[in-house]
């Protein structure tokens, strides 16, 4: 019975993950540990869209930075521009990244291996297509530095494949950028 029961945590778990479809690498947190940190403060100011530009960066700046302060406070840190020992800063670029690979290749190599005695269904052949080939991407990697030594202490990129480049859904980024920016914040130990 216990076994069930870890079985199906596991599955559950990994179910959940595979929903996610935002990819989060961390840094090493010990560096960033070492420092006992308590205050921060941003390293630049908020973005200004003065010319009116529908850019997705002008929509992102003020939801990445109420996400990240959110995530913050709520493992103990405080935004504290005369006290910070840590300064806050991200990067937002575009990029470019080959389709997924393929669900047949092994840990081993990334060519498909052949499975015997299976049809390949009709599903499989769309997914093929769907998630092969070149696909667009968004990264935000969020940059922590020490303010003493301005050295960085901790970084995190997340990114994302790009759905639809031409329609943005502000309720939909803020709701997407907060989960990541959460997920993104995990490592971090609670403020001293």
């Amino acid at each position: 019975m216990r076994f069930i029961n870890i079985l199906v945590g596991g599955l559950l778990s990994l179910a959940l993950s595979a929903c996610n479809s935002v990819e989060i690498r961390p840094a090493e947190v010990s560096q960033f540990a070492a420092g006992n940190y308590q205050y921060y403060k941003w390293r630049s100011a908020p973005m200004q869209n003065t010319a009116n530009s529908s850019d997705a960066i002008y929509l992102m700046d003020p939801i990445v930075r109420r996400q990240v302060n959110s995530g913050l406070r709520a493992k103990g840190y405080i935004l504290d521009e005369a006290k910070a020992q840590f300064s806050v800063d991200y990067m937002f670029a575009t990029g470019m990244r080959m389709g997924e690979k393929s669900q047949q290749a092994s840990n081993l190599t990334p060519m498909p291996s052949i499975t015997p005695n299976r049809q390949v269904d009709q599903a499989s052949v769309d997914n093929a297509i769907a998630l092969g080939g070149v696909k667009e991407t968004s990264n935000i990697a969020l940059q922590f530095n020490d303010v003493a030594s301005n050295e960085e202490v901790w970084q995190v990129v997340m990114t994302k494949f790009v759905e639809n480049a031409n329609s943005i859904d502000t309720a939909s980024l803020a709701d997407n950028l907060g989960k990541a920016v959460q997920q993104a914040l995990k490592p971090l130990p609670e403020a001293m």
